[in-house]
Order: structure tokens, then C-alpha cells, then sequence
């Protein structure tokens, strides 16, 4: 098989780099081309992947959480913009021939109407709701865009779970970090989550298959954990004590910890931590072979590595958790 050369977008983020390194020392590939996120709307991409010849595109700079993209607006200039400006520079480039995008499970939305497990096929049945979750509909629109338009290009979408790891630092990992963890009251949803590390091995290898050719629309894959942990279950697992909360209590906390840049849940994230969300894999482990480790193996694994450090990174105020106990109903700090 002849070697291919890769350019991997968000390379100044932690799974994408990740990502490059092992591509880097791979035989079967060339060359790599890392780019930063924020070259994204650069004039130059076109150039840069002709000079380059580069014939595979990974697009991993989709970002789940605005306080760690810098806001609001940089989250959606990287995810819909910077989509938009890469997908535009492959088309114009002749030498692209393969597309992988890192999408995310929260295509689907969460809410009371889904079905117990979704599939590839599966037809939503309430529009996500969200900032997060609407990027990603734009995103996977621009890609089926893409596809139709070069159908002799090879389009595969990544949905993949919320990604856990020993030492990721994401919305949900500050979320169990907190040492009152606030729940829907009511609610005790089903989650799936997926090991960093399988994140990696499937971007790995699925952009070096060629098992998938041109179709002239994305091929979409499920990546998810096997297995569901309940929310109460993983709170339990994280040694942290739940809060059940009225909705609307819970929504003001999660504004309240947002400003102090603690925890960041959009609507969409919200709605998770309601109703849940669990995919079917079955066709990822089809076509490629690859099946993750179990979804609570990849919760264990985050709280032993979080064990080692400070669950909350650096200490909030102290007012801070004096104004989330009375908002929840404690009387005393955590």
C-alpha cells in the first residue's frame, strides 16, 4: 500500500497531537501536517495541502466546551468555521482523497422520546438542543455537503461518547470532580462514555483503512464504551456525594460554576445529565475490527489517575462553594 500523507487538524490540542505522534512513526505514513486550531480560517489551507500533497484530512479541531476554547465565540469559530474553511479547502485541492471527521454522539440529542439505543441509522426524533450540539449538526451538514459534491472522496464521521481519561480535563470531569455533585431530581439517566486512548486507536487506524471507498455521502460510525453506568452509579464510583436539584436550581448552578470556569454544561449537556444517551457500536467493530474497553473501565480508570491530584485543579473561592450549598440546599462547605 503506498504511503499516505495526513494532515491533522487541531494539532494544538491534546487528542490531536496525541494523534500525530503515532502517525508520525507509522510506516504506512509519508508524511504528517499538523495545524493549530486557530489556522483554520487561514486563506493558505488550499496551498498548504497542495504543496504538501496531502491526501488524507483528519479533522479532530471540534471542541465540546466553550470555557476551555476561550468562549463562546472561539468554540464556534473552531467547530462551524473552521469546518466550513477546511471542508472548502478540500474541495479545491485535487489531492485530497480521504476525509475523517471527530464528531460526537451528542448528534443525537437527549431527550424523553429517544429509543434505548441508538444506531448509525437511527432517525432523530427531537432536534438537539444546545450550542454544542447545534455545532455539530452544522459540522456533519458540511460533510455530507462535501461528500456530494466530491463524491470520488473517501468521507467517514467519527460520533464518538463523551471521552474520559486519568488525566483529561473535560466538562464531565469537572463534573464528577465536584465534591457535591448536583443531578436532575427525578432523573437517574443511562451514560456511555469512551478511554482517551480508544479515541486515539480509532482515529489511528480508521484514518489509515481503506476498507471504505468513496460513496458520495459520510459513513458514519458510532464510538462509545460497551456497557452503560448509570449517573448515580458513577457518582458512587467517583467517591463523590449526589445532590438531586430541581432543574431550574440546577441550571443556575450550572451558569454559577461556568463563570467561575469550573464546570461548563450548555443546553445540550444538560439535557445529557437528564435523560442520558447510549449508542450501538456493532458496525464500528464490523468494519474495523475495533471495540473499546467497557464504559466503566474508562470511569475507573479517570477517578484512579484524578486520584493523584487535585479533583478540582486550582481552589475555587471559598464563597463559591458557600453559594452553590445554598443553592442546593446545604448549609455547611464541602
Amino acid at each position: 500500500m503506498s504511503s499516505a500523507t495526513v494532515l491533522v487538524s487541531g494539532a494544538d490540542r491534546y487528542l490531536a497531537g496525541r494523534l500525530v505522534s503515532r502517525l508520525t512513526t507509522d510506516d504506512a505514513v509519508d508524511h504528517v501536517v499538523g495545524v493549530n486550531t486557530n489556522a483554520l480560517s487561514d486563506a493558505t489551507l488550499v496551498t498548504l495541502l497542495e504543496r504538501e500533497n496531502v491526501d488524507t484530512v483528519v479533522h479532530t479541531a471540534v471542541a465540546a466546551s466553550a470555557v476551555r476554547s476561550g468562549g463562546r465565540t472561539a468554540q464556534k469559530e473552531s467547530n462551524v468555521l473552521g469546518t466550513m474553511h477546511l471542508l472548502a479547502a478540500c474541495q479545491r485541492a485535487a489531492c485530497v482523497r480521504r476525509v475523517v471527521i471527530k464528531s460526537s454522539v451528542a448528534a443525537y440529542g437527549a431527550s424523553s422520546r429517544d429509543p434505548a439505543v441508538f444506531t448509525e441509522e437511527t432517525e432523530l426524533r427531537a432536534a438537539p438542543r444546545g450550542e454544542f450540539a447545534a455545532d455539530i449538526a452544522e459540522v456533519e451538514a458540511y460533510a455530507r455537503g462535501f461528500a456530494r459534491r466530491r463524491p470520488e472522496v473517501s468521507v467517514t464521521v467519527l460520533r464518538l461518547a463523551p471521552l474520559l481519561g486519568p488525566t483529561s480535563d473535560t466538562s464531565l470531569t469537572r463534573y464528577f470532580s465536584l465534591p457535591i455533585v448536583p443531578t436532575v431530581l427525578g432523573y437517574d439517566p443511562r451514560m456511555q462514555f469512551l478511554h482517551i486512548e480508544d479515541a486515539l486507536e480509532v482515529l489511528h487506524t480508521v484514518t489509515l483503512d481503506r476498507k471504505l471507498g468513496p460513496s458520495g455521502r459520510p459513513d458514519v460510525f458510532n464510538v462509545a464504551g460497551p456497557g452503560v453506568l448509570l449517573l448515580s452509579q458513577a457518582i458512587r464510583r467517583a467517591g463523590r456525594i449526589p445532590a438531586p436539584t430541581p432543574e431550574h436550581a440546577l441550571r443556575g448552578f450550572a451558569k454559577l460554576a461556568q463563570g467561575r470556569g469550573i464546570v461548563d454544561f450548555s443546553q445540550d449537556q444538560l439535557d445529557f445529565l437528564r435523560f442520558g444517551r447510549v449508542v450501538d457500536c456493532t458496525k464500528l467493530l464490523e468494519f474495523f475490527g475495533l471495540d473499546p474497553r467497557a464504559t466503566t473501565e474508562a470511569f475507573d480508570d479517570f477517578v484512579t489517575g484524578h486520584a493523584l491530584m487535585s479533583l478540582l485543579g486550582d481552589t475555587p473561592d471559598p464563597s463559591f462553594f458557600d453559594r452553590v450549598g445554598n443553592m442546593l440546599g446545604k448549609k455547611e462547605r464541602p
